[in-house]
């Protein structure tokens, strides 16, 4: 272990940046600005670092714990800590931050230094939510992260921001409201404590379980989003700007599924089981039904977008199988997606910089102009199908083996995603890359830079390395989903 506080560090390296970056900025020293925004990025990356290599895969509880005192009239502490759940995130959140500083280097040229310290701080208030073992502290953490992904989609976002930016404030804001009542029960619950331990040890009555459930359930699902409540999500990523569609697409969606595995399977199991059947049903519908409105898309973000929310029906699917399989597919494809959806969104930006469209019937033939670009188009789309050897096939793949231990024809519809995945994505890809050269316009695009190259080379990395060698990400979740799933199973009714 460290005797830094190496968790504080990796929340308040990337705010205090985020900060800097924004007091010492203007339109005149762009280029200083950049710069310490990349020192940032990478510092608050290069702090994870040190708390993977030092995490014991084979220790139980959560690692690298830090409490002060902090509200002391609720009994609310500054309490963090890691398990290997969290640690996934809070590496896959720092890693993704320096992709999205790195790409919008060139792009940005207007407010740089606001842009660049609104993903800094976002970054850090991110770490917050992924580390909090305090309930409150945990509340205060998720919603802050809506301040900087409003203004991010609602200043450099596309002409119809300010509508997606309000209806992506307002849906997110007003679930969350019911989960905030919900901690508020619990803490006097628990005996005026809002430590997460504290509120895991106390036994609940069915009802108030099921409440708290569908309090926490109207924040995360909107989160996630699950199906219905998804339709702010294809809004938001075709205004948002590139890095804001990546940080959204890969990292703050995890949110809802993090939200679920930590505070409602852990604290209410018994309604988690009650309400098991609709979490499954919804998410199936997001999985099947999802696809097929995936299929239609004309506009490539929009189709990347409603894919996001098919491929996160697997994420809720998992975590309600109540096995191990189940679990560890879901925090796995969260990782995974962060990965992929990220890196098709990045490729969409790198088309858009250059012909500032989306439309797909306005591509065609890019390969004969951008083959190094194509190439790793071709591989974010085959692991957006599922296709093995990618990290797209990891997660997937034990969520369905998981879903054949509980119901054949829970596997038999989700596998229908591979299915799907498959046809939009290289539908889209057929239109976009092949055939012969569309018109001028795409005649005359040129390949990536070096900086794109960078970034789509880093991503290609891990999509590659988590699909040819998954091993490195499922040790490190072992343990923790073990621990996790022997929670959920043991019941918090009080004894008669």
């Amino acid at each position: 272990m460290y005797a830094l506080p190496l968790l504080s560090l990796s929340i308040w390296i990337p705010i205090g940046f985020g900060l800097l970056v924004l007091a010492s900025g203007n339109e005149r020293n762009a280029g200083f600005v950049r710069i310490l925004a990349l020192v940032g990025a990478l510092l608050g990356f290069l702090v994870t670092l040190p708390i993977y290599d030092g995490f014991s895969v084979a220790t139980h509880g959560f690692q690298y714990v830090e409490e002060r005192e902090w509200i002391d009239t609720f009994n609310s502490s500054y309490h963090l800590g890691v398990d290997g759940i969290s640690l996934l995130l809070v590496l896959l959140n720092s890693f993704t931050t320096v992709i999205v500083v790195i790409a919008g280097w060139e792009v940005i040229q207007k407010r740089v230094s606001q842009y660049m310290a609104a993903f800094l701080i976002l970054s850090g208030l991110l770490n917050g939510v992924f580390c909090s073992l305090d309930g409150l502290l945990f509340y205060v953490f998720f919603e802050a992260t809506l301040i900087p992904m409003f203004i991010i989609i609602g200043v450099w976002g596309g002409p119809n921001r300010v509508y997606a930016s309000v209806k992506f404030f307002l849906y997110t804001l007003l679930g969350s409201l019911l989960s905030l009542v919900a901690l508020m029960y619990l803490y006097f619950a628990a005996g005026n404590s809002f430590s997460l331990q504290d509120i895991y040890d106390t036994p609940l009555a069915l009802g108030p379980q099921i409440f708290i459930f569908l309090a926490f359930f109207m924040a995360f699902a909107v989160k996630v989003p699950m199906w219905p409540v998804h339709t702010w999500l294809p809004d938001a990523h075709v205004e948002a700007p590139t890095g804001g569609s990546v940080v959204l697409a890969a990292i703050m969606l995890k949110l809802g599924g993090y939200g679920f595995l930590r505070l409602s399977l852990q604290i209410v199991p018994d309604a988690s089981h009650a309400l098991s059947g609709m979490m499954i049903f919804l998410s199936l519908v997001a999985v099947v039904y999802i696809g097929l409105v995936a299929l239609v898309q004309t506009d490539m973000k929009k189709l990347i977008a409603y894919s996001s929310i098919s491929h996160m029906g697997f994420v809720t699917l998992g975590l309600f199988l109540f096995n191990a399989q189940g679990l560890e597919g879901s925090v796995l494809q969260m990782i995974s997606h962060g990965f992929v959806s990220g890196a098709l969104f990045l490729c969409v930006g790198v088309l858009y910089d250059r012909m500032h469209s989306r439309q797909i019937a306005d591509y065609g033939g890019v390969v004969n102009s951008m083959p190094v670009f194509a190439t790793f188009f071709m591989l974010f789309a085959m692991a957006n199908a599922g296709l093995p050897g990618t990290s797209g096939f990891v997660g997937e793949f034990i969520v369905i083996m998981g879903a054949m231990q509980a119901n054949f024809w829970y596997a038999f519809a989700a596998a229908t995603s591979l299915i799907f995945g498959a046809a939009y994505t290289l539908w889209m890809y057929k239109r976009v890359v092949f055939g012969a050269v569309a018109n001028e316009h795409v005649a005359q695009l040129k390949d990536i830079n070096l900086r794109e190259f960078l970034i789509l080379g880093l991503l290609a990395v891990a999509v590659l390395l988590m699909g040819l060698w998954p091993n490195p990400f499922a040790e490190l979740i072992h343990t923790s989903v073990t621990d996790l799933l022997a929670h959920v199973m043991h019941s918090k009714l009080p004894m008669p």
